[in-house]
């Protein structure tokens, strides 16, 4: 039959405003008794001028405000009307509006919903106007002829059609009619800048046209990226700060992955990090044998990955574990097999009690020759029919926090036991108690290449009597990242990522060389890079839109 071998589809033609001075003016039909605009735009940006123009001595303006479509009709500073349409509208995908002006009534249509429309009294008049504006308004000198509080629109629009004849943009682009300033024809340029995210830890991002934003709200982190730890890395720190004893939220590896979680610091004497499981009460166990073995598995208000973080920056770390017994052993002497044992982080199982060391299969009365029977290692292995028991602390750090605890051997006449175990216990951090100085010019101290590719952070404590000199410094090919004290009262930290070099200083106004310690603190993101000094106010330098964001190094990071 009659076909063609083709599909003829109609062209789309998107524009492309790419500023809040873009506009796109189009003649009207003049002459008629209705008006009818309809198009289609996506943006980011929640405010922007779609669409304005005169009707009979009223000005018309149809606009984007916080993601939703609203008219506004006002004559002589009187409004006419106030009507709103559609919601999230600035979601970055395409949306259709429509619109129409008949015989005293409004009506606008946001993706083929109709929602609203509004009775106003206009003067049955012949209504429309030689010409729209989208997107914006032309500006004589500094002034935009529109008169709005908003800016011009930044995003794309298609399909534009004006009394319900399709705009032929290509004619536009060629000069054919209308005018237009600022336009991109026969492209839709809009980005997502939330793809990759570089919002850290969770941070929600949402984005205008030119930038995205982070939304830290209950992420336990800060800064334009959710990359900075709120809480301190250990109850240490917080001692440092002038802290008391309670409960604190401690974020162990500071701005890496891991997230924050709660600990009871004890800051009496020394000061305890104190982190409880879900089963601390003495628990009794009966009738228990090797082929059913009591099992019980101990869950901590971290997960083993922060557990891990705060032992491993602990000095010392500690366990107490009690094993009460009644005719139970924890080693069958006939055949060498534990008959009860514990688990560890790692997984591992371990035959040695509280007080004893890794290596030895014994109770702390075994270590000391002091066991109720001196024939074995352990005071419950004596198989005696009154209670007794092995308790002390585990405080090998690698193998804690206790995970797991099995018994077996209660299931004999008369037999039975009974455990309890404490909260993980630590003390000390040594990442805070730790200096180095730094004795001549020439002293340093050398690291591997620094990777903070497109976000890091540096923190320290310097003390001195010197009126400048080099913190810290690690070079690239042409990237580099330099904190200095460039003179008593000055702080600078200078870096490159591929835009040219750039710097964020800070001015005390007491000298920073009078011998004791002062904080700083650098950060650099996509966003922005800041340093802070002591409890001076924080500056910051905001990136370039659009320009290199990795920072790339390659030589040895130099301190001091």
């Amino acid at each position: 039959g009659n076909i063609s071998f083709s599909c003829l589809e109609p062209q789309v033609v998107p524009v492309t405003f790419l500023s809040s001075s873009s506009y796109l003016a189009l003649p009207g039909t003049s002459g008629q008794d209705e008006v009818f605009v309809s198009f289609q735009f996506r943006t980011w940006n929640k405010e922007g001028l779609l669409l304005s123009s005169k009707l009979h001595q009223s000005s018309f303006l149809l606009y984007l405000s916080d993601g939703r479509v609203k008219i506004k009709l006002h004559k002589t500073g009187r409004v006419l009307s106030d009507i709103a349409a559609g919601a999230g509208l600035n979601n970055g995908q395409w949306h259709s509006v429509s619109v129409s002006v008949k015989r005293n009534r409004i009506s606008v249509r946001v993706d083929n919903d109709v929602t609203s429309s509004a009775h106003v009294s206009i003067p049955p008049q012949i209504y429309s106007e030689d010409i729209f504006y989208f997107g914006g308004c032309p500006s004589r000198g500094n002034i935009s002829e529109c008169n709005t509080s908003f800016g011009g629109f930044q995003g794309c629009m298609r399909l534009i059609s004006i009394g319900n004849k399709a705009v032929d943009m290509i004619s536009v682009q060629q000069n054919g009619f209308g005018n237009f300033s600022d336009l991109q024809i026969d492209l839709c340029g809009i980005m997502d800048r939330c793809l990759p995210n570089y919002c850290e830890h969770g941070g929600e991002c949402s984005q205008s046209w030119n930038s995205f934003y982070c939304n830290c709200a209950n992420t336990g982190y800060k800064g334009a990226t959710c990359h900075y730890p709120i809480y301190e890395q250990s109850c240490e720190a917080y001692k440092h700060r002038g802290n008391t004893s309670g409960f604190y939220n401690i974020d162990s590896d500071g701005s890496g992955p891991l997230g924050p979680f709660l600990v009871y610091c004890n800051m009496t004497d020394a000061t305890w990090t104190i982190v409880q499981h879900n089963s601390t009460n003495l628990t009794r166990v009966k009738s228990a044998n090797r082929e059913n073995p009591h099992t019980v598995f101990f869950k901590y208000s971290a997960s083993l990955d922060q557990l891990q973080a705060t032992i491993n920056l602990a000095d010392h770390c500690e366990q107490e574990l009690a094993y009460y017994c009644k005719k139970s052993r924890l080693l069958d002497k006939s055949d060498g097999m534990p008959l009860s044992w514990w688990i560890g982080r790692t997984n591992e199982t371990h035959t040695y009690w509280g007080g004893s060391l890794p290596a030895v299969q014994k109770c702390a009365c075994g270590l000391e020759g002091s066991c109720i029977d001196s024939q074995h290692y352990c005071n419950c292995d004596a198989d005696k029919d009154e209670w007794t028991n092995d308790t002390g602390f585990l405080s090998y750090k690698d193998h804690l926090p206790v995970t797991e605890i099995v018994i077996t051997d209660t299931d004999r006449p008369n037999s039975e036991a009974a455990y309890k175990l404490g909260p993980l216990l630590c003390r000390g951090d040594r990442t805070f108690w730790n200096s180095a100085s730094f004795n001549t010019e020439t002293s340093y101290l050398h690291f591997p290449t620094f990777h903070g590719e497109l976000s890091a952070d540096v923190s320290f404590f310097f003390k001195t009597t010197a009126s400048s000199g080099v913190f810290l410094e690690n070079l690239g090919i042409q990237d580099f990242i330099r904190i200095e004290l460039h003179s008593p009262s000055e702080v600078i930290f200078s870096f490159d990522v591929g835009n040219g070099p750039s710097e964020v200083i800070v001015q005390s106004p007491n000298s920073l060389n009078d011998n004791q310690w002062h904080y700083v603190k650098a950060e650099r993101n996509v966003k922005e890079a800041s340093l802070q000094i002591d409890q001076l106010p924080q500056r910051s330098h905001n990136a370039p839109p659009d320009g290199h964001i990795r920072l790339q190094l390659n030589s040895q990071l130099f301190v001091g």
